[in-house]
């Protein structure tokens, strides 16, 4: 018996906006945790002491953020169901030295952020977000979400080969972004955020900053069944889990505790104190378990009653490449979430989860799809089997189909977002 959906289309117009509003994982969890706190959860320190009150609550980590919500009469060894996604995105990001330059252009340094794909941030009209540090080590957002920045490829008219052997980009010649003319001034892109922001002059010691597409979401189509934008990859996900996670937040006779887990640095390997590979996870869950007075005993038990959907967005069917795909496995956008399976345990499912995510699938009356790659391409991999050997938890690899993954901007079937949620409201009711 399926229950009554929770979400529909006007949770893809609320992701679009929630987009929009992420530039950077530092944006999307501040934006997690404003939702979080208008639905009644409340921010912990991790340097204070915890108890054993009841209620949602949640702990921020510089772009990651653990969200969960103690039911009535939990136990020390309640376990928990865990929604885990990752707030980064591939993208172009500025070093520490950003004031570069030739020719009379004046250009921003950057770095390569994961794997994106690098030709889609040319000739795009680019912001640039992220976090400053100041000198008393305070830190401050910043967004400066007009076209700031451009990419500038080469004419056709100076490389005539480009349409018939192919666009050869290098990273460290071709990607420096252009933001105006004149001189190179060093600390001049520092002094204009600060200037930005209102800052004293000479204010900011630190920052981890990067460029971000103006272009908004939009709905795409003859019948605006699909949405193209930016950072689906893995933003979806996290808008996803907090909306699940707010509404099971109101569900009564809980018998487990619900999680979500937005970590960082996917997109780079996960190693790290807000990663998935990182000990983040396992200390607040940890911590959790010993504020309502458990021992080493009753987390042991906990963690063996847990379970975790990894939530990732995977590849739909290409219709100009489908032979890049498995023969019998097409997943297509507006199909439902799909499961990701891979027997050399890139993904972490096994018949058991697929168990748990069909049952959950089915209570929430939401259809799902099977992703398996190709045998003749390497699998991508995800969170799912990084949380599951970390902390000893079965974990479940699912997600999104999308097309363009690691694109400035990514393609999905507009229905898919509130599939997704409404699945995992499923999943997290139990």
């Amino acid at each position: 018996m399926s229950s009554p959906a929770r979400f529909d289309r006007g949770h893809t117009d609320d992701l679009m906006t929630f987009l929009t509003a992420s530039p950077s994982p530092y944006h999307a969890v501040a934006n997690a945790a404003e939702r979080l706190e208008k639905a009644g959860f409340r921010q912990l320190s991790e340097t204070d002491a915890w108890d054993a009150s009841t209620g949602g609550k949640f702990v921020l980590r510089g772009g990651a953020l653990i969200a969960w919500y103690v039911p009535e009469g939990a136990s020390a060894h309640t376990p928990f169901r865990i929604v885990g996604a990752h707030t980064d995105s591939p993208n172009l990001r500025v070093k520490p030295l950003p004031d570069t330059g030739s020719q009379g252009w004046r250009q921003i340094a950057v770095e390569i952020y994961g794997g994106t794909l690098l030709n889609t941030w040319l000739d795009r009209d680019l912001g640039l977000a992220g976090r400053l540090t100041l000198r008393d080590r305070t830190e401050r957002l910043v967004n400066v979400d007009r076209a700031l920045l451009r990419v500038p490829q080469l004419a056709v008219h100076l490389d005539r080969s480009v349409n018939t052997d192919g666009l050869k980009l290098d990273k460290q010649r071709h990607m420096q972004p252009i933001w105006g003319l004149g001189e190179v001034q060093e600390g001049d892109l520092i002094a204009f955020l600060e200037e930005e922001e209102g800052l004293p002059q000479g204010s900011v010691a630190g920052w981890d900053l990067m460029v971000h597409s103006i272009e908004p979401p939009s709905y795409l189509g003859r019948d605006r069944e699909l949405l193209a934008g930016p950072r689906m990859d893995n933003l979806l996900s996290v808008h996803a889990g907090v909306a699940a996670l707010a509404a099971v937040s109101t569900s009564e006779a809980l018998d487990h505790i619900p999680v979500l887990a937005a970590f960082d640095h996917e997109e780079n390997g996960s190693q790290s104190d807000t990663g998935a590979d990182g000990p983040l996870l396992g200390n607040v869950l940890e911590r959790s378990v010993f504020s309502r007075g458990g021992t080493y005993e009753d987390r042991a038990r906990a963690l063996a009653g847990t379970i975790c959907l990894s939530s990732d967005t995977g590849h739909a069917v290409h219709p100009n490449y489908a032979e890049r795909h498995d023969p019998s496995h097409h997943p297509r956008a507006n199909g439902g979430p799909i499961l990701k399976v891979n027997v050399n345990q890139r993904y972490a499912t096994d018949g058991s989860g697929r168990a748990v995510f069909a049952s959950a699938c089915e209570r929430a009356g939401v259809p799902w799809q099977a992703f398996v790659s190709n045998n003749s391409m390497p699998c991508g991999t995800t969170i799912g089997p990084i949380t599951a050997a970390r902390h000893g938890i079965q974990a479940v690899d699912i997600g999104v189909a999308i097309l363009s993954m690691h694109s400035a901007r990514e393609l999905c079937g507009a229905d898919d977002p509130f599939l997704l949620a409404n699945a995992l409201v499923a999943f997290l009711e139990g």
